[in-house]
């Protein structure tokens, strides 16, 4: 635990008083303080201690009443009884009554006082920690921190977000490959009631249409041939937090139905069971496509669209954010060098200017995987426009479809280029606007 624990020990006995004393303040850190009787501790709390060890039997007060006292006064405040009586009654109605131990005045006594403190100051550091993890959880999900930008179009999510957050209605989420859906919905979870309770992600495109309603819903061991156990499925393990579907609008039509029923009746049957289990999960959707239009197609169930609809929150793709752009290039340059080690780096007016005058397809992903890449290649401190490499035209959907490192996307961009120009190299070098050596380098390691 950071800083000293303090000690309060209330002992109307001079001498056994003054023994106690003396062994806890072997400790350094520790600020200990004796008091006489009940009273006296009472009138010290303003010095706010961690741990109070009582006697039980006081002059002016019984022991037992005054952790009642101070218990009503600060509930987390931990107390250890000391008393002459070995009866075990007695040390049982003081441990029902919240003391965290109970110790026999005897020649071991110092000793197991000891003991017991350091086992609660563990607690509280614990605890403190705990409390500082909540602390830094909040703030790291703080919609201004995860959603960079200053432009009206980003200002008016914020302030959907932050109704969204406040209210248990549904949440469905539409934009683009890449402009942040999942982050969003998580940072709604983390500012709303349900933050302290599971947050589930589903991918609905990436799980196999036969095996989607046993991930949703779980299903009984025997239900079907390798169903070898119980599983427990995502509205199950999210149950008391919230859910979030992905993709929602490739959910296959037989789905749809049993989706539908789910949301409705509050409760579900794992696949083979009978038992009936109730739901309180908050619904968080998102896709890429237009769900009114799938529902005019016919491709959507209109009433489970109107179910899951509630909020609804259109992210911006990044060409609407023109102000933005700038502001996340220069945010994720500095975010580059501090996690690599490398010194600051800074955006020449040309490079800033190049990557203003792009579309990015893939949205802000598309923008921070760009911007890495031009840290790397960048021979100096400031990247220059010839640092700066975009998707080979064409392949802009696959190229940002699938997630991969910063380094398999510089293969991928050079080897593309390679191909295309039969393996000349100063075509490729003067057609990506940099130098001959980096290309050379990357086939004589093997990157390409």
């Amino acid at each position: 635990m950071e800083g000293p624990f303090t000690i309060f020990i209330v002992e109307d006995d001079p001498w056994y008083g003054q023994l106690l004393h003396y062994h806890l303040s072997l400790n350094p850190d520790d600020n200990v303080y004796l008091w006489t009787s009940g009273q006296e501790c009472l009138d010290n709390m303003h010095l706010r201690p961690d741990v109070v060890t009582i006697d039980f039997s006081l002059p002016d007060i019984s022991g037992d009443r005054l952790m009642q006292t101070l218990r009503q006064r600060y509930p987390e405040l931990p107390f250890i009884i000391i008393s002459a009586q070995n009866k075990i009654a007695t040390a049982v109605h003081l441990l029902k009554m919240g003391a965290a131990d109970y110790l026999v005045k005897d020649d071991n006594t110092k000793d197991l006082l000891w003991n017991a403190i350091q086992k609660l100051r563990e607690t509280s550091s614990l605890r403190e920690r705990v409390k500082s993890l909540e602390s830094q959880l909040q703030a790291k999900y703080d919609f201004s921190k995860i959603m960079k930008g200053n432009s009206p179009a980003i200002r008016r999510i914020f302030g959907l977000m932050e109704k969204a957050a406040q209210t248990p209605v549904n949440v469905s989420i539409t934009g683009e490959t890449g402009t942040g859906k999942e982050l969003v919905a998580k940072a709604i979870h983390m500012n709303s009631g349900r933050h302290k309770k599971p947050f589930v992600a589903v991918n609905m495109a990436a799980i196999p249409t036969e095996l989607l309603e046993s991930e949703l819903f779980g299903h009984e061991k025997g239900a079907f041939t390798s169903a070898v156990a119980r599983k427990i499925g995502k509205f199950e393990e999210a149950n008391g937090g919230t859910l979030f579907l992905d993709e929602i609008g490739d959910l296959h039509p037989a789905i749809q139905s049993k989706l539908l029923r789910v949301l409705q009746e509050r409760e579900l049957q794992r696949v083979g069971g009978n038992e009936r289990i109730k739901l309180d999960v908050r619904l968080i959707t998102a896709t890429h496509k237009n769900l009114a239009e799938e529902v005019r197609n016919k491709t959507f169930r209109e009433d489970l669209y109107y179910r899951i609809m509630g909020l609804p929150l259109l992210l911006p793709p990044l060409r609407e954010r023109d102000q933005d752009v700038l502001y996340l290039a220069k945010y994720f340059v500095d975010e580059f060098c501090q996690e690599y080690g490398k010194p600051p780096m800074t955006l020449a007016a040309e490079a800033l200017n190049k990557l203003r005058a792009y579309a990015y397809p893939g949205n802000v992903r598309e923008l921070k995987t760009v911007v890495e890449l031009a840290a790397v290649l960048s021979n100096g401190t400031e990247i220059e426009p010839s640092d700066i490499l975009f998707a080979p035209a064409g392949h802009d959907s696959h190229f940002l479809g699938t997630e991969k490192t910063l380094r398999e996307y510089t293969r991928a961009i050079v080897r593309h280029y390679l191909d295309k120009y039969e393996d000349n190299v100063p075509q490729v070098a003067q057609t990506l606007d940099v130098g001959k050596s980096t290309i050379y380098k990357m086939i004589q390691d093997g990157e390409v």
